[in-house]
Formats: structure tokens, sequence, C-alpha cells
């Protein structure tokens, strides 16, 4: 995160560079190094796991209630908290419910890519995982704009359409069928146990290294921002972080509460605490302009959730006794 900050302040030239690769408000560098992190995971992925999901669907209910009944409002009301009452006496009101519009378009919009790449670093149930992502991918397309209008008032909603179809195709299905088909042609070339057991192996460090680049990327793309607006970065932070940690810790507990394994339970709460970024920005700039207060607010949502995420990794992989195995 450092080394990001000192490139975007000292080295602008390399963020300018990679920043001309954009298109839908999408980063195609970024994209690529998901695609390098979530690649592993998507090869792990077979036909008949993804059947059997429908066997055991209480880790999708897990993820709908968090994601589509319960953040988008303790998303509201926290920011609200933060942003109108404690503190009150550093922001205008004007700016704080620009801020606000901000926080509520990422509570909105739950995440579509780097869950995959939390759920690898947890190792979580890989068919499992697509299949909530594609639900939440369907639900956003009918749920994000009732929620926003309902939420702030807003009447003229437009979800930049080419923004969310792109980030779908980018993020899911292009690394899924990507995955499958690798996993298809090395299984029936030299069989299954060379598949997981030699070949698999090869990719252990790709989502690290993935991380650690786009984290210098994202961090040299906002070096100014962060360095231009410190302490209202961090007032939008402290509620997006609590926001955080309490959808994680609903879902979690729900399901320990409801005896799921592990590698379902850890997926279910990083997807709720997680956002969709890409979409939350565009939605951003289309209602309320470039360098408006709402967009600076998601933009600190990009910016805490990768260092809040890989901690909630950590909180995870130390729980997973809670749970029970996956048969």
């Amino acid at each position: 995160m450092i080394a990001g900050v000192l490139i975007g302040r000292y080295l602008p030239a390399i963020p300018e560079f990679f920043g001309r690769f954009e298109y839908a408000q999408i980063s195609i560098p970024t994209a690529i190094l998901i695609w390098i992190m979530i690649y592993p995971m998507m090869m792990k992925v077979d036909f008949q796991s993804v059947k059997n999901v429908g066997k055991n669907p209480k880790g999708l209910y897990v993820t709908w209630v968090a994601n589509w009944i319960i953040k988008p409002f303790t998303m509201y009301g926290i920011s609200s908290f933060f942003l109108f009452i404690v503190f009150r006496n550093f922001i205008t009101p004007d700016l704080a419910i620009e801020y606000l519009a901000g926080a509520v378009l990422l509570g909105a919009a739950p995440c579509t890519a780097m869950v995959f790449v939390w759920s690898t670093l947890t190792k979580g149930n890989p068919a499992y995982t697509v299949v909530q992502v594609a639900t939440n991918n369907l639900i956003i397309l009918v749920a994000f704009i009732p929620i926003v209008k309902l939420l702030l008032g807003v009447s003229n909603v437009v979800v930049p359409w080419d923004t969310l179809i792109l980030s779908v195709v980018l993020f899911v299905v292009i690394p899924l069928a990507g995955g499958i088909l690798t996993r298809v042609r090395i299984t029936k070339e030299k069989g299954i146990d060379y598949f997981e057991n030699e070949f698999l192996p090869k990719f252990d460090g790709a989502t690290t290294i993935g991380l650690l680049l786009m984290l210098i990327l994202l961090f040299s793309f906002q070096g100014e921002t962060i360095l231009n607006n410190p302490v209202h970065i961090l007032f939008i932070a402290v509620p997006l972080t609590i926001q955080t940690f309490l959808i994680f810790f609903i879902a979690y507990g729900a399901a320990r509460l409801l005896k799921l394994p592990f590698d379902v339970a850890a997926p279910a709460g990083m997807i709720g605490a997680s956002n969709f970024f890409e979409l939350a920005v565009a939605v951003a700039i289309a209602l309320f302009g470039m360098d408006s207060p709402a967009a600076l607010a998601t933009t600190v949502g990009v910016l805490t959730e990768v260092p809040l995420m890989l901690l909630l990794v950590k909180i995870a992989n130390s729980t997973k006794d809670w749970f029970p195995v996956s048969s």
C-alpha cells in the first residue's frame, strides 16, 4: 500500500499509463490481475459439484439475506450515524449527504470478482462460491436500483449496464470457462491425479502475487487522493470498516448456527463483507460527477476493502475449527 501511494505521488506517469487502459469504468490491468488471482480456483470447479450445490442451499440463503435484506440498510444506518452525528463538527451536511450516497452505493452492490480471491485464500468450495456469486449477479439486476432509490430518495438512478455486464463477463464467465476448459483438457490428457497433485500446485503462488501487484496498482491510482484528503478519507473509512466487520460476522455467525461447512461459511461471509466497487464507482460518477464527494466515498471503499478483507481471511482461517468439515 505504501509502495503504491509513493508511486502515485512521485512516479505519476506509471498510474497514468495504466489508467489509459479502461473501459466502462473497469481497469483492464486490474482485470488481468484478478484473472491471475482467481484462475487457480476456477480450475477446481467441475459441473458435478455445481449440480450438488442445490442439495445444500442454506449457504445461498445466508448469502442472499446478508447481502440484500441486511447489508444495504446497515450501511445506511451506520454511515448516517457517523457522518451526521459523530463527525458533524467536521463535515458539512451537504458533504455528509454525498458521502452517505457513496456509502449506500457500495452497500447495495455485493462483490462479484474479488470474492473468488477471498474464497481461494480460505480454501472455499469453488463450485459453491461460483453459484453464490452468480445468483448475486442476477439479484443485482432487479434489486440495485430500487434499493438505491429507497435509501437515497434519488429518482434518476441509472445503472451503467455496460459496467455491470462487462464485470460479469470479465470476472465470472471468462475465468470460469477458462478454468473448466483447462481442467477438462488436462484431466483428459494426463488424468485427474496429475491435474490435482502436479498441475494445480504450479499455481499456488499466483493468488498472492496477483494480490500484491493489485494492491500496488490500486493505491498508485489513488495516491494523490489519499495525500490530499487524509482526514475525510478517515471519516469515510470508519463507518465502512464497521460495516465490513458487521456483515461478515452476521453471515459467518449464521453459517455457524446452521452448521454449514467452513468452505461454504467463509465465502458466504466474504461476499457480504466485500463490495462490487466497479459498479458503485461508475454509478457515483454518473449520478454525482467524477470529482464529487460521492465518488470519493466509493473510492475509499476500494482503498479499505483489500486490507480489511485480508484481515477477515486471517480471522476465518483461524476459526475454521468452529465448523464441520465438508463431506
